[in-house]
């Protein structure tokens, strides 16, 4: 076998043994009371918010997301995602607008959109508590840029 072979044999190889390894690699599962809860910083939310099982996943993923649950009257500040904001709603009637547009108000069981690099607000009505899970890609390194 020729040199070139032996090296495209043992590079297929080693790629095969790589992949077989990452499918026997268990699933990662974080239980509901495992999950750590904290209020929402002063500095991003207006009114009382918490955030619940925000996660991170590694390289080459760059997805990240938590539950967000609104009290009455509490939304976020100001803030642009660079990839765009998926928003399912769980609970609750909220509010949302982008920067110059009208305030729309969504209902549990509505999916928001929020488009990339568009300032926009969300959070729940002035009567009405409000939970989404909130789902968003990081690029170059960070998911969110918050504004006053």
């Amino acid at each position: 076998m020729s040199r070139t072979a032996l090296l495209l044999t043992a590079i297929l190889a080693s790629t095969e043994a790589g992949q077989a390894q990452e499918r026997t690699k268990p699933m990662s599962i974080t239980r509901k009371a495992d999950l750590k809860t904290v209020d929402g910083p002063e500095q991003f939310f207006t009114g009382k918010a918490t955030i619940t099982g925000q996660f991170q996943r590694e390289d080459p993923s760059r997805v990240s997301g938590a539950i967000v649950h609104f009290e009455p009257g509490a939304r976020t500040a100001w803030h642009r995602h660079p990839a765009g904001q998926t928003l399912i709603v769980t609970e609750g009637i909220g509010w949302t607008q982008i920067e110059g547009g009208p305030k729309y108000e969504f209902y549990a069981g509505d999916i928001l959109w929020c488009p990339k690099d568009k300032k926009h607000w969300h959070g729940a009505t002035a009567h009405d508590a409000m939970t989404h899970i909130a789902i968003q890609e990081s690029m170059n390194g960070t998911p969110v840029t918050w504004m006053g």
